[in-house]
């Protein structure tokens, strides 16, 4: 089980961005609570979002009011995990947080490779107006997580550890990173144009644009909004192949007549594929070269004890 809390700090683009997802048939209406009316889906889209600007609208000054918070079941989870067991686990996972008096809405997505939950709300406290305390969020959510993961016996796979290539406005190590995300998919084969490039940066809602001579790369939030200060690709030592000035040229020549069109949904399984094999790969190498320090560390210490 992967939950994400997006760093989206403008309640309406986050509550739009799901909106939007119902009207082009990717997602439906799923659940919500603590709201005025007792089904909000029954109405307008103008009527749901009243409920949380109405919290909002007195306290403006408020910074990264909105809530927006991604369950991300795998396919294993869902055969334990039905409808009506989410929904139980939403109002746990809100109440854990601080905020299950909150009004919120869940929303059911499709349009990747398995169905997913996105939840909405707002850190106004709706009784007194001020701002729920969000310290510590990521740790509460990573004890809800696991305690999920221990009562419904649900498996760890190994797409979780893929988490860390989501970016965030506090990331640390962040260039660091950033080069890991660019290595990785420098040598996937699948991606032979700038153009998949990008989109498979946009995965991760990485981008990479010009600034006069150059390239700065940026960090986004799931609705395109740029989060944290842009970096020079220049100060990169891993920079994305399509972007390095002195392969540019050859890249367009050779690459082009051979452009691929793969729909988003295929690219990013076989990203996401690609990169669980890259890790599987790390892990075992990692594994195995701690296997070889032990046996020439015991066999070190025999020798030692020979020669006494």
């Amino acid at each position: 089980m992967v939950i994400v809390i997006h760093q989206s700090s403008d309640t309406r683009s986050a509550f739009l961005y799901n909106e939007k997802k119902v009207r082009e048939g990717v997602a439906s209406y799923f659940y919500s609570a603590n709201t005025i009316s007792i089904n909000p889906f029954m109405y307008d889209q103008g009527h749901r979002w009243k409920i949380l600007h109405d919290i909002e609208k007195p306290n403006p000054r408020v910074k990264k009011k909105c809530l927006h918070i991604s369950v991300n079941p795998s396919g294993s989870d869902r055969l334990k995990l039905d409808d009506k067991t989410i929904r139980q686990e939403v109002d746990r996972m809100m109440e854990h947080m601080g905020y299950g008096s909150q009004p919120y809405f869940v929303y059911k997505h499709q349009d990747l490779e398995r169905v997913h939950f996105h939840v909405v709300s707002t850190r106004i406290d709706r009784t007194t107006g001020k701002k729920i305390q969000d310290g510590y969020e990521r740790l509460k959510m990573q004890k809800f997580v696991q305690e999920l993961e221990q009562k419904y016996q649900l498996k760890q796979e190994i797409t979780a550890q893929l988490g860390n290539l989501k970016f965030t406005a506090s990331s640390g190590y962040l260039k660091r990173n950033l080069e890991s995300l660019f290595k990785a998919l420098n040598q996937m084969d699948i991606i032979t144009s700038k153009e998949l490039y990008d989109q498979a940066l946009g995965f991760f809602e990485v981008q990479v644009r010009k600034a006069g001579r150059g390239y700065l790369v940026f960090l986004t939030d799931q609705n395109g909004a740029v989060i944290r200060h842009p970096m020079k690709l220049s100060a990169f030592e891993e920079r994305p192949r399509f972007y390095l000035v002195e392969r540019q040229e050859h890249a367009n020549k050779v690459l082009r007549p051979e452009r691929m069109e793969i729909p988003g949904r295929d690219l990013k399984s076989l990203i996401l594929k690609e990169l669980i094999r890259q890790i599987q790969v790390q892990v075992s190498g990692e594994t195995e070269s701690r296997t070889k320090k032990n046996r020439l560390r015991n066999s070190q210490v025999k020798k030692r004890r020979m020669k006494f």
